[in-house]
């Protein structure tokens, strides 16, 4: 296992930033309408949300699945581990976690390939940022 010590935090904060990127595209012009339709979501429920709270946690969250594979990955990891540590964290754990609870939750296979899809992609950028950062 990989210590603190060893965390490139610049790319760590790259990585985390990087997801908000990802996620305006992907839950924006990419699956938006789609998204809000399964969900039941609207533009009127999500602007009486707190943008401090959604926004500060989601970067809190991501901030600790970037350290997380940073950790995994360690310091020379380069980009072709930095992506695989990425995607392969987020499919078989991620992904397949979100599975087992729309399963019981009898929730829409396109949802499930909506959200969990985001994560693959999501954590296989922050690895490949992770990963080929000096």
């Amino acid at each position: 296992m990989h210590h603190f010590a060893d965390i490139n935090w610049l790319a760590v904060v790259v990585a985390t930033v990087s997801s908000f990127a990802l996620g305006g595209i992907w839950y924006g012009p990419l699956f938006s309408k789609a998204w809000m339709k399964l969900t039941g979501m609207t533009k009127e429920k999500g602007a009486e949300a707190s943008m401090a709270v959604t926004f500060g946690g989601t970067f809190a969250l991501n901030l600790l699945i970037a350290i997380a594979i940073a950790l995994l990955t360690g310091p020379h990891a380069g980009l072709h581990a930095g992506l695989h540590t990425g995607l392969f964290s987020a499919f078989f754990f991620v992904a397949t976690s979100i599975g087992v609870i729309y399963l019981f939750e009898q929730r829409p296979l396109r949802l499930w390939l909506i959200n969990a899809g985001y994560q693959v992609v999501n954590f296989s950028i922050m690895g490949s940022i992770i990963g080929a950062w000096p």
